[in-house]
């Protein structure tokens, strides 16, 4: 039996090249230990979109992301249809304070306010809305398609 140490954050190139077998072997052991289904989401399937109008891919996903929204209101938190319309999502989720910024010793992502998508098949199933900062990350809220809750997404994007 071999044990390194590797240096996750920054990433060694050590990290880097062991990440993929390593990212299995933790696959294999949730699926094993915990009983995840195959299918949870992995982190090809998820995408960091910047929270704004001007952008093509936040533009593209509007309709699905408030729609979504929309549906674990109203199953989760028994909201009213015309209490999570496009407006009050707009208003909750995507209307920040914050100006994005992308400093030179920053992340290659930026600063800013951005929705981390949750995607399965080719549709939406969470969204987690974050504040990325200078030395932070704060989640702002996380919904998710109900007919997934079995996925533990929540939990899932709180780790990741």
């Amino acid at each position: 039996l071999k044990v390194r140490v590797v240096r996750s954050s920054p990433p060694s190139s050590q990290f880097k090249a062991t990440f993929q077998e390593s990212y299995q072997v933790y696959k294999r052991y949730q699926m094993v230990i915990h009983k995840d289904p195959p299918d949870k989401p992995t982190i090809n399937q998820v995408r960091l979109v910047p929270v704004s109008f001007e952008d093509p891919q936040f533009k593209s996903s509007f309709n699905q992301s408030a729609t979504l929204f929309a549906k674990y209101q109203m199953a989760i938190h028994k909201d009213t249809p015309s209490d999570c319309g496009e407006h009050e999502f707009t208003r909750f989720l995507c209307d920040s304070p914050l100006e994005a910024e992308n400093a030179p010793n920053g992340p290659e992502c930026g600063y800013g306010s951005f929705h981390q998508q949750y995607w399965l098949d080719g549709k939406i199933i969470a969204v987690g809305v974050i504040d990325i900062l200078p030395y932070c990350v704060s989640s702002v809220y996380l919904y998710y398609d109900p007919d997934y809750s079995f996925l533990s997404l929540g939990v899932y994007s709180a780790l990741r």
